[in-house]
């Protein structure tokens, strides 16, 4: 196998830079670099040097012999001076051994799960830690890197795995005298494994806390849509202008408020549709928005919103201008909405918010509660129907073959049995240091 190579730290300049190499001949670059292999997890300063011998850098090196680094394999670490000169030459030196190449994406990672030191939920979470930016993403994060859901899934397999057994035990001897039965608590611990399935899947999706809630602003034209717009990811996103339609195409924002992650999308200003075809096909987008949304911020008539759409005034302010007619007290009196502020101006802006962070955190994982992804899901919702068999299924053999399927959807979760595609789709997640 071949020992690959990467820098394993935040892009240069920096103030120290990790370059990482693992496997076969990781000792053998700490040797033609540094001289010699320093103690085992031991930071010693060395002089690197090239296969010239000349000098590259004044830097730390560590060695740590496999199996029980992150990789599983041998490892070496050289910490260097953070400049991007000092990490491409320590590369390029790294690149003119024999054996040694530069890493691909998510190849220590990978590296690390094929040697047994990761399992997929494990990946999976350090793929998200890469990413996170609120503080909900990065404790599901740590949740999964640290194996929470790992255990869960395995104390579910070893339960089928001790049920399995009971049933093959009465296979085993059926023809016989002695034959056993089945315990009476083998029909009660299937149910109780199938409800604890049914709340896992209960559980947010993982890919609403990573992405966020989806919040749709939609009216009319010139209700104020994009100056709210701005006023919530608080920049100037989104063109502002007198002239109706002047938004033709969907405009996306990622915003974290209060911890909580969103992704706050404006919109065309839905009319009967003209002549305008640019505009048609915007209209047509915003329909495809209103009905992704998690929440749509209605800013037109009442009651012309979208089922369930909070209704917003959002010119607020404009009760005060005589000139303009959709300003005058008693129309403003007329209207009711769940929430009337100025996007302009601010006012009453923040309860907005408040507002949204507290549906947020309402469809936010609790405490203790883990967040699955679509294919965590479409697994064990696999599993539970396997377990719904086996309590339906009269036939003892069929019910041991549906506990067997059970526990190959709980084997590919933890990617005890997978397929490459799966990992490649994975890993691929990973930059290239890791």
């Amino acid at each position: 196998m071949d020992t690959v190579f990467a820098l394993s730290s935040g892009a240069p300049p920096a103030g120290i830079a990790v370059v990482r190499a693992s496997g076969p001949q990781a000792g053998d670059a700490l040797r033609a670099l540094a001289g010699s292999v320093p103690p085992a997890r031991t930071a010693r300063l060395a002089a690197l040097r090239d296969q010239d011998r000349a000098l590259l850098d004044q830097a730390l090196v560590l060695w740590f012999p496999g199996p029980n680094t992150a990789t599983g394999e041998d490892l070496a670490e050289f910490h260097l001076h953070g400049g991007r000169a000092v990490v491409s030459a320590v590369q390029a030196a790294l690149a003119a051994l024999a054996g040694l190449r530069a890493a691909t994406p998510g190849e220590f990672a990978r590296r690390a799960f094929a040697n047994g030191r990761i399992d997929l939920f494990e990946a999976a979470g350090l793929a998200d830690l890469l990413s996170v930016e609120t503080e909900l993403q990065r404790q599901a994060a740590i949740g999964l890197a640290g194996g929470a859901l790992s255990r869960r899934v395995d104390g579910w397999r070893e339960r089928l795995l001790v049920l399995s057994a009971q049933l093959e035990a009465t296979l085993d001897f059926a023809d016989e005298n002695d034959a056993e039965t089945l315990p009476s608590s083998f029909g009660r611990e299937l149910t109780a494994l199938a409800g604890e399935l049914a709340q896992a899947l209960a559980a947010p999706a993982a890919e609403r806390l990573r992405e966020g809630l989806r919040v749709a602003l939609a009216g009319p034209p010139n209700a104020g849509k994009s100056t709210l717009f701005n006023a919530l990811v608080e920049s100037d996103a989104a063109i502002t202008a007198p002239l109706a339609g002047t938004t033709r195409d969907v405009l996306e924002r990622p915003v974290a408020l209060g911890g909580m992650a969103f992704t706050f999308v404006d919109m065309a200003g839905l009319r009967i549709r003209g002549e305008d075809p640019i505009e048609a096909i915007g209209i047509e987008r915003a329909g495809s928005e209103i009905a992704r949304a998690d929440i749509v911020l209605w800013l037109g008539p009442e009651g012309e919103g979208p089922e369930g759409a909070w209704e917003i005034e959002a010119q607020c302010d404009r009760h005060t201008n005589e000139s303009d007619p959709r300003s005058s007290p008693e129309v403003h009196r007329k209207r009711s909405p769940r929430f009337r502020l100025s996007a302009l101006t601010g006012e009453n802006l923040p309860l907005l918010r408040q507002a949204l962070v507290a549906e947020a955190a309402q469809l936010a994982p609790k405490p203790g509660e883990t967040a699955l992804n679509q294919r965590q899901r479409i697994l064990i919702t696999a599993a539970q129907q396997c377990l719904a068999d086996a309590q339906n299924h009269r036939d003892p053999l069929l019910t041991a073959e549906a506990l067997r399927q059970a526990r190959v959807a709980f084997e590919q979760l933890t990617g005890r049995s997978s397929t490459e595609d799966v990992l490649d789709s994975l890993f691929g997640r990973f930059c290239i240091g890791k």
